[in-house]
């Protein structure tokens, strides 16, 4: 049975920095997700068999507080916060390598280009061609060390068998440093799970589905104000009611029926 009480939660942005490197999966939960996962065999597997969960909402870290959960978030890590915290890091990274060229010098051609090599890529995996256009061309400004990599799956509620070999072969053949998934919920924490073992990869993988269409400008996020306050989800309610007030009005109800239910 998916339970909040069971789960392994990570407690803070500052345990972000204590990841291990290489191959490891991250996905987050929110109220949402929660309330998707209880129906949901798969999507449930994946969110407790991953190798990383953060608290995508404060809902998230207020409840497992109430039902003294086994996993006490001392705070929301949205999965902006990540995605934020893993490229800064990538591009310092990168960025040491092409200063390791510079010093290397100009007129050393064989030197520089074996060198150049070792300038980090970053893969967007998901969402439509704008979108990942938009990617780019931001990311060229905000991350000028990284070697930006996109693929835009096609768009259909499932994928058939070449689909997902054609996505399989540009990730492994992209080899990245840092992988991003935006399929939204719960498509892409399922498609990554399933095919884990199928991805020949060695870096840190995101599910963070909202956050390309953030990146990309395509979609506002909430200013500051509302993000401090726990109040982001309002804010897109507001923002577009008619496609999310099931999601939060009647999600927000049924999650707090679940956590009743969990606590006794």
């Amino acid at each position: 049975m998916f339970r909040l009480k069971d789960l392994d939660i990570l407690g803070s942005k500052a345990e972000l920095a204590s990841l291990p490197e290489g191959k490891l999966l991250i996905n987050t939960i929110n109220a949402h997700s929660y309330n998707t996962a209880r129906k949901d065999k798969l999507f449930a597997e994946a969110l407790m068999n991953g190798d990383v969960l953060i608290p995508d909402g404060v809902s998230i870290v207020k409840a497992c507080r109430w039902i003294k959960a086994k996993s006490q978030p001392k705070e929301r890590i949205a999965g902006w916060d990540l995605f934020s915290f893993e490229m800064d890091k990538l591009e310092r990274e990168s960025e040491k390598c092409d200063m390791l060229n510079v010093k290397l010098g100009e007129n050393n051609s064989t030197l520089n280009t074996q060198h150049s090599t070792l300038k980090k890529t970053v893969m967007f995996m998901g969402s439509s061609q704008r979108v990942l256009d938009l990617i780019v061309k931001r990311a060229a400004e905000v991350y000028p060390h990284l070697k930006v990599v996109t693929y835009s799956p096609p768009y259909k509620p499932e994928f058939s068998d070449e689909d997902n070999m054609a996505i399989i072969d540009a990730i492994n053949a992209a080899n990245p440093d840092l992988l991003w998934i935006g399929m939204t919920a719960p498509k892409q924490e399922k498609w990554i799970y399933s095919h884990w073992e199928e991805l020949d990869i060695h870096c840190h993988v995101g599910t963070i589905g909202a956050v390309f269409d953030f990146f990309a400008g395509t979609v506002e996020r909430a200013p500051m104000w509302w993000q401090r306050h726990g109040l982001e989800w309002l804010y897109r309610l507001l923002k577009e009611p008619k496609r999310l007030w099931r999601r939060y009005i009647i999600g927000n109800a049924l999650f707090l029926w679940n956590m009743l239910k969990e606590k006794c």
